[in-house]
């Protein structure tokens, strides 16, 4: 993801900057549109922090100084479009918690499209086709996109496994080889035994993937590549519904490309399972 992308970079950012760089950068994400007009000093007050804190905030995310940070967050306030979505509150009608919902995932998927690099999901579809065996790693809502990647993928012919046990996970990476792919789906990138899995993987000798929302998240020191979803939503509250929403399009994005670039073979083995359940339909 390119720093351009203001408020979708420091949202990425945040879990790494420290307390006093955090607050920064709430006051910022609360109302990036009247912190394009502040002085350096009128926003370290707003932050409860001092004017030095908030030159070492900008230089943390990427930036040489407040002036640029300004710069490229007014850009990103030109092109915002008008927030439609908020947290679900007791006393919405389900007028508002469906509109609440839909709009926060599709603007997830928005994000995402901007934040996931092409050229990476390419390298991505390239190892995953020529992969002798496929490992998928999630636990809880990143569980089923685990889950719903090993079914794609089967459904092309693909050897490729899912398991919802940690040990089992960790066990089987150990037997992975330098053919082998292991993927690791994990929202915060920050859960152990998802990193410990990826680890073994990646020590066994395979490729290794991680498709997180942080960038500098524990789990990406063991990906050889780096897939990058984006839910705004998850830094002031849980992110299991459109964090899901965005790995499973970015899974999606991944199985019709391994699946085109093997079309011949994909296509025959498609309809091998569809001929397989059609004769239970009743």
């Amino acid at each position: 993801m390119g720093i351009n992308d203001c408020l979708l970079h420091l949202r990425s950012m945040y879990p790494n900057l420290r307390p006093a760089e955090q607050r920064v950068a709430t006051e910022i994400l609360k109302r990036p549109e009247e912190t394009v007009h502040l002085s350096i000093t009128a926003l370290a007050k707003r932050s409860q922090v001092s004017d030095a804190t908030v030159v070492k905030f900008c230089k943390r995310i990427g930036y040489k100084g407040f002036q640029e940070l300004k710069i490229r967050l007014a850009q990103n306030v030109a092109t915002k479009q008008e927030t439609i979505y908020g947290a679900v509150e007791p006393g919405d009608s389900m007028v508002e918690i469906r509109d609440k919902i839909f709009n926060t995932n599709i603007q997830a998927l928005n994000d995402t499209i901007r934040t996931l690099n092409a050229d990476e999901l390419a390298i991505a579809v390239q190892k995953l086709a020529a992969a002798k065996k496929i490992h998928f790693y999630g636990l809880g809502a990143s569980g089923i996109v685990a889950q719903d990647a090993q079914q794609k993928f089967m459904r092309i012919g693909l050897n490729c496994l899912a398991l919802a046990d940690s040990h089992m996970q960790t066990t089987m990476a150990a037997l992975l080889t330098t053919a082998d792919v292991a993927v690791a789906v994990s929202y915060s990138g920050e859960t152990w035994e998802i990193i410990e899995s990826l680890r073994t993987a990646k020590e066994a000798g395979a490729y290794t993937m991680a498709i997180t929302n942080y960038p500098q998240s524990s789990v990406t020191q063991y990906a050889d590549l780096v897939l990058l979803t984006s839910s705004e939503e998850t830094i002031f509250r849980s992110g299991a519904l459109a964090s899901r929403i965005a790995a499973l399009s970015t899974v999606d994005a991944l199985f019709i490309g391994t699946a085109l670039a093997q079309y011949e073979t994909s296509t025959r083995s498609i309809e091998k399972t569809r001929q397989a359940v059609a004769d239970r339909k009743h």
